[in-house]
């Protein structure tokens, strides 16, 4: 399996990233990008802050995409996620899957980044309009999206 992980302050290329996968055997690439909305734990949010822990983090998120090759045909994953201050509606993260069929690189895209907002260890703190910051928690939403996938056979 082709997996580029990249941990970084600098922005993506979506469309290059995607066309990694543009070749024989690859029939299907589902790519799914996270932007930096107004609202979150707060409302008016203007920026969203991200730190990581450097190795333990890609450590993470390569066990992460390990577990989605063992689960679906996989021929190639890619996960990017930035760090550091992002500004409205830049790219926060990018999870790209590549396979021979459309049902696998949907659901292993959507089991990555179910379990990378469980599993991977990044902090995010929201800046609001008035210059305060807040920490975000951990949110039972997340939680309930990445227990489904615990009853997916390996």
């Amino acid at each position: 399996m082709d997996v580029h992980i990249r941990v970084s302050h600098d922005d993506f290329d979506t469309a290059a990233e995607i066309a990694r996968y543009q070749r024989p055997g690859i029939g299907a690439v589902t790519a799914f990008v996270g932007l930096v909305r107004d609202f979150g734990d707060g409302d008016n949010v203007v920026a969203l802050e991200l730190e990581h822990y450097p190795g333990m983090t890609e450590s993470e998120l390569a066990a992460i995409i390990d577990d989605a090759g063992r689960r679906w045909p996989l021929d190639g994953v890619t996960v990017i996620h930035r760090v550091g201050r992002l500004e409205l509606s830049e790219r926060i993260v990018l999870v790209v899957t590549a396979s021979a069929h459309r049902r696998a690189a949907f659901e292993a895209c959507e089991f990555v980044m179910d379990w990378l907002k469980t599993r991977a260890p990044f902090w995010k703190r929201e800046w609001g309009a008035d210059g305060q910051s807040r920490w975000v928690d951990a949110k039972d939403s997340d939680d309930s999206a990445a227990a489904r996938w615990e009853d997916t056979p390996k």
